[in-house]
């Protein structure tokens, strides 16, 4: 049986204890062998609150090389439990995410993303946009 090839893209936390359960569920999710990682600290916050222009800049650099060197088919944005760079609680780090959803798809049209937790289990989860 051949090993999947092609890569997706994932804005994670800097955080080691959610970088393989989010790479392994992404290679499932999109049928990828290999997951190119852009991690900031809280990078849920960073890219929804946009305070910190020169780490926005950076993040969406570093995706967009991803997505044009390596032809990534999607890219994912996670936030995760016990997050030292963003200690807000779940219900504010999924409406960050989901902001950080919006902000990358406006900057890379036609491109999926995706918004991802992490729980205290360390178990991964696609965050759905509330329905209003």
């Amino acid at each position: 049986m051949s090993q999947p090839t092609g890569f997706c893209t994932v804005v994670n936390c800097m955080d080691g204890r959610v970088q393989l359960p989010v790479i392994e569920y992404l290679k499932r999710r999109f049928g990828v062998g290999y997951v190119d990682t852009v991690t900031e600290p809280g990078p849920n916050a960073i890219l929804a609150d946009g305070d910190d222009a020169s780490a926005v800049g950076s993040i969406r650099r570093r995706v967009g090389l991803s997505l044009e060197c390596h032809r990534s088919v999607a890219v994912a944005v996670v936030g995760h439990h016990g997050c030292a760079g963003n200690p807000a609680p779940p219900e504010r780090q999924r409406d960050q995410t989901l902001a950080a959803v919006r902000y990358l798809e406006a900057q890379f049209p036609g491109v999926p993303v995706i918004g991802l937790w992490v729980s205290a289990a360390w178990e991964v989860s696609e965050i759905a946009p509330r329905i209003r």
